[in-house]
């Protein structure tokens, strides 16, 4: 049963429903304090910055690679202590960007759970394929992934981290090539 999964979607969708709700209480000071992309709740944030920072954590909470790999590792070995500890995570995240964006934060749980659900599946099918190697690459890559969406969430560079998600699923592929076709002719 993939436990983790649920409970990570339902921090998700509770933190935001917190934020949401009590996000004009909370002191511009510490919204500020917290990361640098909250601004003043009673001034509107512009579209493309709003459309830009709902994708930004839409990538975090769906294609984080603690996510892809928690599920992974909850579907090969039944442990789900991975996705619990990210719960607890994406319970304040979630919280604190529904301050500023709103209760649409709460519906991301749902592209969540599925997509979680779909490689929590399949993790069976693909345990016998993967070598150590290929998981480093995978955990290399979406370690990657996350320090380019936290740039973009400090506003520090603008990578397009949508972009970037299909790398989590050629990386273990190409990792299995240049293993098995390359590095032997090296």
């Amino acid at each position: 049963m993939p436990i983790g999964i649920i409970v990570n979607a339902l921090a998700v969708a509770a933190g935001g429903l917190v934020g949401a709700l009590f996000g004009n209480k909370v002191p511009v000071k510490i919204k500020t304090e917290l990361t640098q992309i909250f601004k003043n709740q009673n001034t509107l944030m512009p579209e493309d910055e709003y459309m830009a920072s709902l994708v930004t954590i839409i990538v975090l909470f769906c294609a984080s690679a603690t996510g892809i790999y928690g599920s992974l590792d909850a579907g090969m070995s039944g442990d789900h202590t991975i996705l619990i500890s990210k719960s607890i995570l994406d319970f304040f995240t979630a919280m604190v960007f529904a301050c500023n964006l709103g209760l649409v934060v709460s519906f991301i749980s749902i592209p969540q759970c599925l997509i979680f659900l779909v490689i929590f599946a399949f993790a069976k099918v693909i345990l016998p394929l993967t070598t150590p190697d290929m998981i480093a690459d995978f955990k290399a890559c979406g370690g990657i992934l996350l320090f380019t969406t936290g740039l973009r969430i400090a506003k520090i560079k603008m990578y397009p981290v949508a972009d970037m998600i299909p790398a989590m699923v050629l990386v273990m592929p190409v990792s299995w090539f240049w293993v098995n076709c390359i590095v032997p002719y090296l």
